[in-house]
């Protein structure tokens, strides 16, 4: 009789669980969200995020703050999230500088799959190789030349070790065979003004922030990182097809919450995104910037996010990076 009357309390308790995160699930949110962007401010994780924010304050009736907290490529304000209560009220605004620093720097405070619970993509979009209008250089094929003929005589800007930009100049530096040296910088924000400023003779960034200032003529456009031409810069030809055969990458971003957060609600919030980010005006504005919307469910972005990865872990171990460069 015993085991019985225990088997049918813990049925009990296990609907009682069920019927509080349905119910959380409903209610959620009944206060403010805070979403840590561990990047500068003007980058596309912080533009992106605020306006992802925007969108959602008005469908989730809730204001959607956004705290930047930068430093150390990103780990100083991905710790803070995941140390934060596991409620649904602290998010990570994150990109794949996080599924890169798990080969990179696998001496953190954290693991990326471990601490935190996927809850939905935002965008993508293609980077762009840009050059200071100095550097006697005007196309892709004249870098790589120039760059072989001064070893180490070359650097390029990043926002940090582990970002996208550090790992497409590395990819780009294992492809070409050049040795140009990385600058990190505390945000892409320092690092696109050290560009224009010609402190830095390279860089690649995100084609959403970089393509108006290409356009103004402060830097020069060589290439582009994607597998097509970009829409928003057609007249640039993509960097493989410019000479470095098989040069392919992106910046995408995305949300997390820290590891215990109920899935009812990161199914709530996977749902709002979705919809936000499906809307024709969104894809509109986004796509005239060179950002193309990403949407998966929670299990899918699970699955991209180990997927991403193993992909570069393949790519540290190919280019030979490394956290102190």
């Amino acid at each position: 009789m015993v085991p019985l009357f225990a088997a049918a309390r813990a049925v009990t308790l296990a609907a009682a669980m069920l019927g509080c995160a349905a119910a959380n699930a409903q209610t959620y949110p009944v206060k403010p969200i805070r979403a840590v962007v561990p990047f500068g401010a003007g980058g596309p994780a912080d533009i992106y995020a605020r306006y992802l924010g925007q969108q959602l304050q008005g469908v989730l009736g809730q204001p959607f703050v956004i705290e930047n907290r930068p430093g150390a490529g990103s780990i100083i304000g991905t710790d803070i999230v995941a140390k934060s209560p596991a409620d649904g009220y602290t998010l990570l605004v994150m990109s794949n500088t996080h599924t890169v620093n798990e080969s990179l720097i696998p001496k953190k405070p954290f693991v990326l799959m471990k601490d935190f619970v996927p809850v939905a993509p935002i965008n993508s979009s293609d980077l762009l190789l840009v050059v200071h209008p100095s550097l006697p250089v005007k196309s892709v094929k004249e870098l790589v030349a120039l760059a072989k003929s001064r070893p180490r005589g070359l650097n390029y800007a990043s926002s940090g070790n582990g970002t996208p930009y550090h790992m497409a100049g590395e990819l780009f530096k294992a492809l070409a065979g050049v040795d140009i040296v990385h600058i990190p910088h505390k945000g892409s924000g320092e690092a696109r003004t050290s560009t224009m400023s010609g402190q830095t003779e390279l860089m690649l960034d995100a084609i959403t922030t970089m393509a108006p200032i290409a356009r103004a003529g402060k830097v020069r456009a060589l290439g582009t990182s994607g597998l097509k031409r970009s829409t928003v810069m057609p007249e640039v030809p993509t960097i493989s097809e410019a000479g470095v055969k098989g040069y392919e990458t992106t910046i995408w971003l995305g949300i997390m919450a820290p590891a215990g957060t109920p899935r009812a609600v990161t199914e709530r919030l996977n749902a709002e995104i979705t919809r936000v980010v499906n809307r024709p005006d969104v894809k509109k504005t986004w796509n005239g910037q060179g950002a193309e919307p990403m949407t998966m469910t929670v299990a899918e972005f699970e699955k991209h996010l180990n997927s991403d990865i193993a992909k570069w872990a393949k790519v540290v171990k190919l280019s030979g990076a490394r956290a102190d460069q």
